[in-house]
């Protein structure tokens, strides 16, 4: 598969996916209520965010790239040189630009696995379950919609860390659509809460006769 190629399964993978469930158990449900406390206090907390990001795909193909997000609904995935491929949500839609072939495909942020991390106002108690990581310090948390389970599932790891918006940083998330196209997205060099324009959530419209976003 070719570079070009890879990147364009891993992009539909933050698009609307399909997930299988998960149970807990009554113990667990106390414990996934505290730790979806603190994660909602983090987005809350979090008005902005850039990272430098890695994605991996199932066959362990890397590419990285900046990642700028900015909520509520807006984020960006600007892939390294070389890769056609641009991913922005603009505050409604997120949307998939592919240059080499003048595609553009978009979708409602709120139907992607992504909308979880972009809004911050929703309540992830129903629909967000927590992992077990063996790790007092590390929190993973799997996000869908019990009503609508082909918008997808996401599985979002958080760090402690004091300096960070209430005392968590978001280390990455893992992505698995109903093909069994696995993503993971590792994140790095995270500032938070700094100045970032809406003009980072603009693109050009690579097909004939259409301008910018």
């Amino acid at each position: 598969m070719t570079k070009n190629n890879m990147t364009r399964l891993a992009a539909w993978t933050l698009t609307p996916l399909a997930a299988a469930g998960l149970a807990l158990t009554a113990p667990a449900i106390a414990q996934s209520a505290n730790a979806l406390s603190s994660v909602q206090s983090h987005l809350k907390a979090t008005s902005t965010m850039t990272a430098d990001f890695v994605q991996t795909d199932r066959n362990g193909q890397r590419l990285s790239g900046k990642l700028t997000l900015k909520r509520p609904g807006k984020i960006r995935f600007q892939y390294q040189k070389g890769v056609p491929m641009l991913i922005v949500g603009d505050g409604s839609r997120l949307t998939v630009i592919d240059y080499e072939v003048r595609q553009v495909q978009s979708w409602p942020v709120k139907n992607s696995p992504l909308g979880a991390l972009l809004d911050p106002d929703r309540d992830l108690s129903k629909y967000a379950r927590l992992l077990p990581t063996g790790n007092n310090d590390v929190l993973s948390v799997e996000v869908k919609d019990p009503k609508r389970p082909e918008y997808g599932t996401i599985t979002m790891v958080f760090v402690r860390d004091g300096a960070s918006p209430a005392g968590l940083r978001l280390r990455g998330w893992v992505a698995l659509d109903s093909q069994n196209n696995r993503t993971r997205i590792d994140l790095s060099n995270q500032k938070f809460n700094v100045a970032v324009a809406d003009s980072a959530f603009r693109w050009t419209d690579p097909r004939p006769n259409r301008r910018g976003r």
